[in-house]
C-alpha cells in the first residue's frame, strides 16, 4: 500500500507538512472492533504515524481518541515495517497539534 490522496488538490500534503516526533499511547478503532491501544510515533496537522495492528483495512475510516480530545477520524495511506501512515480527514487546527505534541512530553 502506498500513500494516495484523499480529495482534490492534496497531493504530497503528507511529506510538506510540519511533522513532530512522538510517543503517545493512544486508543484506535474500526467499525464495530474493538478499541486497540496503539503508540502513536509522529504527527502533523494532516495526518500520523502509528504501530501497525492486524485488522486494520484501508477500506474503513479509523477512528483515535487521544486523551483530552473529540474523537478523530482519520483514513489508513500507507503501511511500511510495522507502522501505517494515515491521513486525518479534516486537518488539525494548529492549537489541537500543539495540544497534542504538548501532551506527548508529559507522556515521556
Amino acid at each position: 500500500m502506498t500513500y494516495q490522496p484523499h480529495g482534490n488538490d492534496r497531493s504530497d500534503l503528507n511529506a510538506r507538512a510540519t511533522r513532530a516526533e512522538v510517543s503517545l499511547t493512544c486508543d484506535v478503532r474500526q467499525g464495530t472492533k474493538p478499541w486497540m491501544r496503539i503508540k502513536l510515533h509522529d504527527i502533523s496537522e494532516s495526518g500520523f504515524c502509528m504501530d501497525w495492528r492486524p485488522g486494520l483495512s484501508e477500506q474503513h475510516q479509523i477512528y483515535i481518541r487521544i486523551p483530552g480530545l473529540e474523537l478523530l477520524v482519520a483514513h489508513l495511506r500507507w503501511k511500511r515495517e510495522g507502522m501505517i501512515g494515515c491521513e486525518f480527514s479534516s486537518r488539525l487546527y494548529p492549537p489541537v497539534f500543539d495540544h497534542i505534541v504538548r501532551q506527548s512530553l508529559l507522556e515521556a
